[in-house]
């Protein structure tokens, strides 16, 4: 099976976890373009849902399947989060950011009584860094200084660019990427970096998944958060 074909199936069995009348987070990046698809078929056969979107082209693609958007500044309480992910470990922590959108999709996933993340098998790693750059969002004031600081927990830092530009979140924020050769203690580092003047979040989801679909070339691999 192909990734996206892989992708697919994931999207299928994770849109099973939301329930007519509930307010659904609603993550972003590719496998997310295939909950969605699955979220618009479920509402033309009559499931009523409202959505907070973490980025603005899921709320495109929300407004396209037909799902009505709660405010930004609204109190939400958020049944269920359907979300990607770029890395995930035998515990369920995550690298998480790799479409730009994760103090949004951190925010959501802090708001929801339940995290299902969705993702194909060439996600699950023993062990958290390596091949994927974990991403933090941090302020523009300053951050060639924050990013120094950054540099003593041992990594290298990137600053994510776009068509030559710093890349800029929908919140206004830079995106560095930090290479570690592997992250053993994510829950010390998560807390390292988010206490850093000038750090606002980090991609590393710790503890917040409770369901992980994973498809793989023999089906469908639920894990779930002890």
């Amino acid at each position: 099976m192909t990734q996206e074909s892989l992708k697919k199936t994931a999207a299928e069995e994770a849109v099973k976890y939301v329930d007519d009348g509930q307010i659904v987070g609603l993550g972003t990046g590719s496998t997310i373009r295939f909950v969605m698809a699955n979220l618009a078929r479920r509402i033309r056969e009559g499931l009523n849902i409202r959505g907070v979107a973490t980025s603005f082209e899921t709320a495109r693609l929300a407004k396209d399947a037909g799902i009505p958007l709660l405010a930004e500044d609204e109190v939400w309480a958020i049944d269920v989060t359907l979300d990607g992910a770029d890395q995930v470990d035998p515990h369920l922590n995550m690298i998480k950011g790799g479409g730009g959108a994760l103090l949004k999709e951190k925010i959501v996933a802090a708001a929801s009584m339940r995290f299902v993340v969705v993702v194909d098998e060439s996600k699950r790693v023993p062990v958290l860094g390596g091949s994927f750059p974990l991403p933090i969002e941090v302020v523009p004031f300053g951050w060639r200084t924050v990013a120094k600081r950054v540099e003593r927990l041992g990594c290298t830092v990137t600053p994510r660019r776009k068509d030559g530009n710093l890349y800029v979140t929908e919140s206004g924020h830079y995106i560095l990427d930090l290479t570690f050769s592997k992250i053993e203690a994510p829950a010390i580092l998560e807390a390292e970096l988010e206490k850093i003047p000038g750090v606002v979040c980090s991609g590393l989801f710790i503890g917040r998944a409770d369901i992980v679909v994973v498809a793989t070339s023999q089906g469908i691999v639920t894990l779930t958060r002890p």
